[in-house]
Order: C-alpha cells, then structure tokens, then sequence
C-alpha cells in the first residue's frame, strides 16, 4: 500500500527544515546541492536561501523533486551527519574547555557574516566574526555569538550607466529566513529592556543555529519602541552618532542581558572591535550590585575575564562621542556606578581629566580588557604605537597590546575540486590537523599535472560566472548591445587573470593599477603576455571617494582597449567572494601600508591555489617569504601618501611585468606553467596551515579563552 502524498512531504519537509535550520549545510556538507537541485532559479535568485526553497514548493512538486533527483537518501545522510555534528562529544573544546562548558564564552561584534542568504554584514569584520563562530563550533568551543538583526542589512549594490553606486535596502523577514525567535525561561518570548535618559529601547532576541554554537541577534523591530527606534536595527553601519551610540548600548548592554535572561553567565567576554564595549561596563555594573563589589574591584574582575580585539589603525576609525550624547545613553548605568558625568566620561578617556576629549570606544575597551590583540604582526606594533598614551610609564615594546593573526575558515572558502585534490594528496584526517605545518608539507609533492587541472578548472568555472553576471548587468543597465556581445565572451581562460574584490575605501587604492591607462593597454595587451582583471567592491553609502574609486574602475572598463578585459562586477558578497578567490590566477591587494589591519581575502585564494600579489601590510607581512608570492615595494612608508602612491604604482607595474607574468607564462612541453605551479605548492604549504580560522580560534583559546575563564593550560595544545 502506497503512503500518502502528504505524508512524505511532511518527512521531507521537516529533514529539510532542520537541515537549513542550521548553517552547517552551508560547510559541513554540500548542502547547497540538495537546495539548489530542488529549485535552481530559486535557490540562486534568493541569494542562496534554503528557506525560500522549501517554501516555495508544494507538497506535491516537493515530492516530485525529491523522486527527480533521488534526493531522499542523501537528504537521510545530511540530517544524520548534522545530528552526529552538533552531539559531537569528542572535540578539542570538549576535551579542554572545563568550566567554559557552563559558563561559555560570550562574542560580540556589530556585524556576522556567515552566509550570503543572512545578509547583517558588511566586510572583513563580519565574515571574520562568521569564520570565528563556525570555527569555534569544528573545534567544539562553547561560544555564544551576540550581534544585531539588521532587516535591511548594509544594502544591495548596483551600478548605474555611468558607474556610479546605487544603493537599495530590500527588508528580510527573520521568521522566512528560519532564525528563531528565542523565549526566556518562562517560555515567553524575550523582550530585552535598555534604559536611556529619554526612555527605554526594547528589543526582541532572535537565534541562529551556527553549527554547535549559537548566534543571538538583537532587533529593535518591536511594537513596545517608539517608531524612530524600531527602525534603529534596520541597516548596518547608517545613520548618525545618536544612532550609532543606541545601536551600539543595543548590542553590549543589551546582548548582555539578553545572555542574563537565558540563565547565562558568561565565563569569558570577548568585545570583536570597540562597537561592543559597552558589554564591560554594563558587566562592571552587574557585579557592583550583585557582589557589592568596590568600583576598582569590579573592574578588575571584568577586566580579568574580558578579552578585545582591536582592527582599526586609523585613529578617525574609532567610535567617539561628545559627553552630552554619553550622558543621555549612559545615565542610568553611571548611577549604577556610583559616577557622575565627569567620572563616566574617564572611562572613555586616554586623559581622564581632560574636558576636551570625546568619549572613545576604543579606549573604553582597553580600560576593560585585560587581553588586547590587533589582528596582525604588524598591525600589533602600530596598535602598541597608536595606543602608548595609556601607558606612559611604559616603553612602547611593553604596551600590553599583543597579535593573534586572521585567518580563514577553510570549509567555507576552499572549492570542492581543490578539496579533491587536497583528500587525494593530505595524510586522513587532514582536516582535523589543518592548522599543523606538517599537514600541508606533502603538497610540495603534488603532481603538477594535478594541481593544474584543478587550477584551470576553478578558473574556467569563474570566468563562465564572471560573462554571465556581467551580461546580465550590463543588460539591466540598458548598455549597447556591442558591450554586451564583447562580455560574452569577457576574460579569457588561457590569460593571466588578476582579481581585486573588497570594500572600496580609498586607502585600499583599488585604482592603482588603472592610474596610467597607457601602461593598463601595454599590459592588458601583451602580445605575449596578456593580463585579465576583475574587479568587485563595495563603497560605504556616504563615502564618495570610495564611490569615485568604482566609478574610474567602471569607466576603464568601458574603454575600447579594456572591454571584456577588465571587468567590475556589482553586487559584491560572499557568494561573488568566493568566486573570485577560489577561480583566479593571482589576487591584487595594494593598501597604503599599513592600513590594512590583516585583510582575509588573501588567505582565501591560498586555500584554492592562486598566487598574492600584495603590499607588504597585514597579514602578508609575516607571511611572505620570498618564493611563495610576490610583493609590491619592501615594505618602506613614505610620509607623503602621495610620493607613497606613486612609488607603488609604479613597482606594481613592474611586478606584473617581470615577475608574475613572466613566470605565468613559461611552459614546459605540455602546456604547463611548471615553475609558476611550484610557487603555488609553496604558497599551500607555508601559508595554508598559518591563515585558517582553526588556527585562530585555537591562538585565541590557549592564550584568551581559556586562562581567562580559570582553566589549566597544561594539555590545550
């Protein structure tokens, strides 16, 4: 007797609730193939979003695909493998962790990037903050991530005729997405209170399944908030400064409680930049009144247990604000303090007594930690640099600011194919021991035949997506039908193709390259050495440099000698991200050193085989040794950033030009690019290992997490 229809769509639709319910599909397994053979043209018009799948199909056609596919088994094996995940009890954080398991690590940062379909980040920061929680959760850290639910994000990008950036804010409904909305012990759904000088902001919590871990987000969404405040967690990184400080008390007072409410006691505070140091304070205040702690007392408790990581090397980078706005915000939880106005604002404060200081984020944070990182070797030093004034009695070299580098997590950004060849090449069990040197060494030995079917494999697979989002860009644009047809056939699989994708602030030069359009068609043109580039890159709403910045890149792409050969996509996110880094042949990166923090983007393209080409700035500072890569300059700083500009140009060009397009094009018999490809095996095996996120997250266990939360060190390597 056959079962009935309703009946199977129920158990299909339920394993597949349950599997998107949980990002882990987006890594753990290809879970992305199982939503997109169910609906292709849904799946890639919703950005990637299991959710808006399932709900647009019927029992019936549910059934029908599932049959068409013959998805049922391995929709079987996916939720078995999600379950076994999540119940793992044999990990690195079960094993070392102790007490940590009943009183966990708390991670606040402003933005998460996690996945293309949750779009509540904008950058670095967030998908630095995504890769942390997924990477905590593989080494079965117990880490709770507590962010805000942006229901407008950043925004969507496009551009128009003439290259200039559009910005849009489509809404997402949390419920659609699958987030779930979290109740307190009660069972009534939790609404979270901050008092302000002029009235409370509300705020319900909503969570997200990362894996093992949990990611609680904040939205101000709610019917108990005036209107101007509903819309307060709407869009990432908008408004003014009375914005930003209410988004901000949002996110660390309000995460704080939120934690409180659920029973939580966190056992380690861990603030991802200044946005959330009001964390620390509102800690600070919790244990004055609930130990009846002395102020200096409470201090050093929260102190002792707080961690901040610190990514901006620019002063004007730093969140600051005028005492009036501090006053009306942080009132209430002075009074908590037993401050006034003078003594709140010391907190903030590099000379506590001084009245011409505005309150910084920043500094709040360091008077709160006592573990401070920036997210580089060198970024540490110009940290140390920036911040001495803390600490006068001290030479710089002994500021108590150290460095745990960046790193990527390798699940998410390493490319199926490459993944092939690394199970075929790596020792079993490769994965678990990603982060040790002698896990990579065998891919000095890989056959060169091998690692290069992959490499022309990823890179035909990026310049098919590369002609086919151009195409439909320049289409919606309304461009000549000659600039169309010359896209069809954009990039070229047999040149050297160059990639440059990131936020387009102006110290990142994103135009570098494109300062002497004659010298742009000797290389793009090379009879013997053609170069291709793609670009990608968002500017900030408000920055018109940055958009300046897309609108030249744009118009050179518009030249006659450059059409179909430097291309700027729109659109940037992680999807497009990933594209890039896994498919082409060398990655640019070339900020005005050294205000590049770490950078990640970079790491990615290792994990999958290409080449950086890069200033001397972040994380490539301590990783390049001479034969793993190519740098641009020696790392010297000119103070005129104008002298500083020019000499990079100019040793950009000529690294293009005698080294890395030299070497891309010498072939041996076959066809093949042999010494370029011992580059690439180098670079996997001194640079892979060092930047993944597992290495991270383990640096920031052994010298943060785990002697801040009262556990013995002895055996966590």
């Amino acid at each position: 007797m056959n079962r009935p229809l309703h009946a199977d769509a129920a158990r299909l639709r339920a394993q597949l609730l349950e599997l998107a319910g949980n990002l882990w599909w987006s890594w753990g397994i290809d879970g992305a193939a199982i939503f997109h053979a169910l609906d292709p043209e849904r799946f890639e018009a919703s950005g990637h979003d299991p959710h808006a799948v399932i709900a647009g199909l019927d029992d019936a056609r549910l059934v029908a695909r599932v049959d068409a596919h013959g998805l049922a088994p391995a929709l079987d094996e996916a939720v078995a493998k999600l379950r076994a995940y999540v119940a793992g009890d044999g990990t690195w954080g079960r094993m070392h962790a102790g007490r940590l398991h009943h009183a966990p690590i708390a991670y606040f940062s402003a933005e998460f990037g996690l996945h293309e379909s949750l779009p509540i980040y904008s950058g670095g920061l967030g998908v630095l903050a995504g890769d942390h929680l997924k990477s905590a959760s593989d080494r079965g850290l117990p880490l709770i991530g507590i962010g805000l639910l942006y229901r407008e994000g950043y925004f969507r990008q496009t551009l128009d005729r003439e290259g200039w950036q559009e910005q849009s804010y489509p809404t997402i409904d949390p419920s659609a997405k699958g987030l779930r909305r979290v109740v307190d012990r009660a069972g009534e759904p939790l609404l979270v209170t901050v008092e302000t000088q002029t009235g409370a902001i509300h705020a319900a919590v909503w969570e997200q399944a990362v894996g093992r871990v949990r990611l609680l987000l904040l939205d101000s969404h709610v019917e108990q908030n005036a209107e101007a405040d509903r819309g307060l967690t709407h869009r990432l990184y908008g408004g003014d400064e009375q914005m930003r400080i209410r988004q901000e008390l949002l996110l660390g007072v309000g995460g704080l409680r939120a934690l409180g409410a659920l029973g939580i006691r966190p056992g380690v505070l861990h603030l991802n930049e200044g946005h959330s140091a009001f964390a620390a304070l509102e800690a600070v205040a919790t244990h004055v009144e609930r130990e009846g702690l002395r102020l200096d007392d409470a201090v050093q408790e929260v102190a002792s247990r707080t961690l901040f990581t610190t990514h901006t090397p620019v002063p004007a980078g730093h969140d600051r604000f005028h005492e009036d706005l501090l006053v009306e915000h942080l009132l209430p939880i002075a009074t908590r303090l037993g401050l006034d106005a003078r003594g709140l604002m010391a907190f903030g404060r590099v000379h506590p007594d001084s009245d011409d200081e505005t309150f910084c984020m920043t500094v709040l944070a360091l008077k709160l930690a006592h573990r401070v990182n920036g997210v580089s070797y060198l970024h540490g030093r110009v940290s140390r640099e920036m911040w001495k004034r803390l600490w006068p009695e001290r030479p710089v070299h002994q500021v108590p600011i150290g460095h745990v580098t960046n790193g990527v997590h390798l699940p998410t950004f390493c490319a199926p194919r490459m993944e092939h060849l690394l199970d075929a090449t790596l020792e079993p069990g490769w994965r678990q021991a990603q982060s040790e040197p002698s896990t990579w060494a065998p891919m000095l030995e890989v056959s060169d035949a091998a690692l290069w079917e992959v490499r022309r494999g990823l890179k035909r697979d990026l310049v098919h997506h590369v002609r086919a989002l151009a195409i439909a860009q320049a289409r919606r644009r309304g461009e000549d039908v000659a600039v169309q047809r010359a896209l069809e056939e954009a990039l070229d699989e047999d040149a050297l193709l160059i990639g440059f994708a990131r936020r387009f602030a102006t110290y990142k030069r994103a135009s570098l390259v494109l300062e002497d359009l004659d010298v742009l068609d000797a290389l793009v043109n090379d009879p013997k050495h053609p170069m291709r580039f793609v670009f990608a890159g968002k500017a900030h709403p408000k920055d018109e440099g940055g958009k300046r910045l897309l609108q030249t890149v744009f118009r050179a792409s518009r030249d006659p000698r450059f059409l179909g050969k430097v291309v700027l996509l729109e659109g940037y996110d992680l999807s497009l991200g990933r594209a890039l880094t896994r498919g082409v042949d060398v990655w640019l990166n070339n900020p005005r050193r050294p205000l590049e923090a770490s950078g990640t983007s970079g790491q990615k393209a290792v994990l999958n085989g290409a080449l950086n080409c890069s200033i001397l700035d972040g994380w490539w500072e301590e990783g390049f040794d001479g034969a793993n890569g190519f740098a641009i300059g020696a790392g010297e700083v000119h103070r005129d950033a104008a002298i500083q500009d020019q000499r990079d140009q100019e040793d950009l060009v000529r690294v293009l030009r005698e080294e890395v397009a030299p070497l891309y094009y010498a072939r041996d018999a076959s066809g093949t690019p042999t010494p370029w490809l011992h580059r690439v095996k180098r670079a996997m095996a001194t640079l892979a290992w060092r930047f993944v996120a597992d290495r991270m997250v383990r640096d920031y266990a052994i010298s943060g997490y785990l002697p801040a939360g009262g556990v013995q060190l002895s055996d966590a390597r």
